[in-house]
């Protein structure tokens, strides 16, 4: 049986099923594990985890008196979370899914050649081109313009190699479609895409073989880690050609709104909106991505995660966000009300609950069906989604193709 406790109430002996974080906020290269050692529950309690699931029936209990939420109480309070964000407030695509995502695909492989040279000159101490920068965020926001979850959708399947870059790329799509969302100007939603563009450039003071590393980091290598928002204004400032505004996303996008995050500890209205918005877009991100050390989770199953983070999101960005990828975000697997294992395909403009899906799978039988596309959203539908599913459990290596509709290859080009 899974429990969810604050880190005050873990003591040795207890199994660790999952941090209630991203996986920057610890320094455990795997989530699940008895806890037996006090140097690695003194690390936990230091870290700025506030929350964790453990197994009782792998380990031990909570002690008598402490809060522990079950696992179902735990599901119907994120449940809400995402219910209040469920209308949408966002103009229908100007053209369909599958032409803006052949558009997507090449803005993404150009935007990807165009960082790995910006950030290799930034490596070598050279002057970052600006010029590039806005034609990148232009590109993007047009691309965002036309079809919001085409490009966001794509930039999410990256290989682990390449993280750093997509990366980037896919936090610049991300807080472009978030800044619209959430009703600012013209002017904003371009320094918003900067910033998303810009925010991790300090990666590049770190030695990439510890970005790059399959395994667990050492201490001194999980701070270096955590330096590199610091790393970043410090090369952003030399430059002298950016905003206050994109500055601070680089500094302060692993700030936390209970003021557990870094590299300031900075909390609630001191995070600026820009801040708290970067905060939840390079999670996602990160989060939903192959990593060298840890296969991305499912979209859906993120946004789930996400929502349980108490004290990590300001509330109101993090309902807008929800707006902008959905409670189901394109490529997420869900299970209907049929019996039925479909992907998303892409979402409703009214409603996040009723998305376009692919029907592919019978949970009963386990046999692949003839794909069936669904809009849930018409009366002739007569289906629902009655839950999130893991690609990875069923053990489904081509859901990216099915949903893009592009081979493997290019998907991930």
């Amino acid at each position: 049986m899974l429990k969810r406790i604050a880190v005050a109430d873990l003591r040795i002996g207890m199994y660790v099923q999952e941090f209630c974080g991203s996986w920057m906020d610890h320094p455990f290269w795997k989530s699940k594990f008895l806890l037996n050692s006090p140097q690695d529950l003194q690390r936990i309690q230091t870290s700025s985890i506030g929350e964790l699931w453990i197994d009782v029936s792998k380990g031990l209990d909570v002690e008598a008196g402490a809060r522990a939420s079950s696992e179902a109480e735990a599901q119907q309070e994120v449940e809400a979370r995402l219910m209040a964000a469920a209308e949408r407030r966002r103009s229908p695509p100007v053209v369909a899914m599958d032409v803006e995502l052949d558009r997507a695909a090449k803005i993404c492989a150009r935007s990807k050649q165009a960082i790995i040279s910006m950030f290799s000159d930034a490596r070598m101490g050279k002057a970052l081109d600006f010029g590039q920068v806005e034609s990148l965020v232009e590109d993007i926001s047009d691309s965002i313009l036309r079809h919001p979850s085409a490009l966001i959708s794509l930039a999410r399947l990256k290989h682990a190699d390449e993280y750093t870059y997509m990366h980037s790329v896919a936090v610049c799509a991300l807080m472009i479609a978030l800044a619209r969302q959430l009703g600012l100007g013209d002017g904003a939603v371009r320094e918003a895409g900067v910033a998303g563009l810009l925010h991790d450039v300090g990666k590049m003071a770190i030695d990439q073989q510890v970005l790059n590393k399959p395994g667990k980091l050492s201490d001194a290598e999980f701070s270096a880690v955590r330096r590199h928002p610091e790393a970043g204004g410090e090369i952003l400032l030399a430059g002298k050609q950016v905003s206050a505004l994109v500055l601070d996303v680089c500094l302060h996008h692993h700030e936390k709104i209970d003021g557990s995050g870094y590299p300031h500890g900075l909390q609630g209205e001191q995070i600026s909106l820009f801040a708290r918005m970067g905060a939840v877009c390079d999670v996602y991100d990160a989060i939903t991505s192959n990593r060298p050390y840890k296969p991305g989770w499912d979209p859906a199953e993120s946004i789930r995660k996400m929502a349980e983070w108490k004290g990590h999101f300001d509330e109101g960005v993090f309902q807008a966000f929800v707006k902008t990828v959905g409670i189901y975000p394109v490529g997420a697997l869900v299970r209907l009300e049929s019996g039925r294992l479909a992907v998303v395909l892409e979402q409703n403009a009214k409603s996040l609950l009723v998305p376009k899906v692919k029907a592919f799978f019978l949970v009963k039988s386990k046999v692949q069906i003839p794909p069936v596309v669904i809009d849930l959203s018409k009366p002739t539908a007569q289906d629902r989604i009655v839950g999130r599913e893991s690609a990875a459990a069923w053990g489904f290596e081509n859901l990216d193709e099915l949903w893009s509709g592009m081979p493997q290859q290019r998907v991930r080009q």
